[in-house]
């Protein structure tokens, strides 16, 4: 068998964040690989289309959920759900987000909260609460889609990064707490994914391909899998961007100032 693979429809995995781009890979990946899915997102519409997608494709149960989980009690809410309707959650991946690029001098404030919430709040929560029940069970596997942005705490992007290296600083900690129990924890930190989350078009995410600078949702979510089922802690998809992680420390003031002054037009 494949590393990871299951018994057709012998286990289940929770994806969030699961009607399109890495979710909806994370989701199909698993399903590929014999799991049964709950899938959530905010969008019910794009859920009822991907399980439908799937089911055909893959021949697994899918479960839609449909839920904001920017909120405090969402992780409670979806966890007790789960409880209710006798879901035993054998995987769970936190890939839900939310991207913000805006100088947090012009950052409403409900984008900051919403942001904060839906990356560390309820992912923090979600860990907890399906941690510990897997850990009563024998075991399990919890992946925190963080980000690369981690290492580049730059202009516009203040919001977005702290709050990624926030998951990224929890998840390794947490894995380190939870080994013992047999609940492996890994933290991806993809740099650039062609998916609508940044906002470019698909001409855009086109040339971003092309020129590698972007990654596609799939290969992303191969990655983060192998890893999980390799029990790895933290790790960047894409090898080269590895390079890139001490010039992010490095830069000078002035590259800084320009790198701000550069993108003032796309901040929003």
């Amino acid at each position: 068998m494949r590393k990871g693979e299951v018994v057709k429809g012998s286990k289940l995995a929770l994806v969030t964040g699961a009607s399109t781009g890495i979710g909806r890979q994370y989701s199909e990946q698993l399903a590929d690989l014999g799991y049964n899915l709950i899938i959530v997102s905010r969008t019910e519409e794009a859920l009822n289309k991907a399980k439908q997608e799937i089911e055909e494709k893959y021949g697994v149960k899918v479960i839609v959920k449909a839920m904001d989980l920017a909120t405090n009690d969402a992780a409670d809410a979806l966890f007790g759900w789960c409880k209710e309707e006798g879901h035993i959650v054998d995987v769970l991946i936190n890939n839900a987000g939310m991207f913000s690029f805006c100088d947090i001098a012009n950052t409403p404030a409900e984008r900051i909260v919403r942001t904060i919430t839906l990356h560390d709040i309820t992912n923090t929560l979600l860990c907890q609460l399906f941690g510990n029940d897997m850990a009563e069970r024998g075991g399990g596997y919890i992946l925190n889609m963080s980000s690369f942005s981690v290492w580049m705490p730059f202009p516009g992007l203040a919001l977005y990064s702290a709050s990624k290296a926030y998951l990224k600083s929890f998840s390794v900690a947490y894995a380190k707490e939870m080994r013992y129990k047999n609940v492996w924890v890994t933290a991806v930190c993809p740099a650039g994914i062609a998916t609508d989350l940044y906002g470019l078009t698909k001409k855009w995410q086109g040339i971003g391909l092309k020129l590698h600078a972007l990654s596609t949702p799939s290969y992303c979510a191969r990655r983060g899998l192998r890893s999980l089922w390799r029990k790895k802690i933290c790790i960047v998809p894409d090898w080269w961007c590895k390079a890139f992680i001490p010039i992010c420390d490095l830069l000078p003031r002035f590259a800084i100032n320009w790198l701000r002054n550069f993108t003032m037009k796309w901040q929003k």
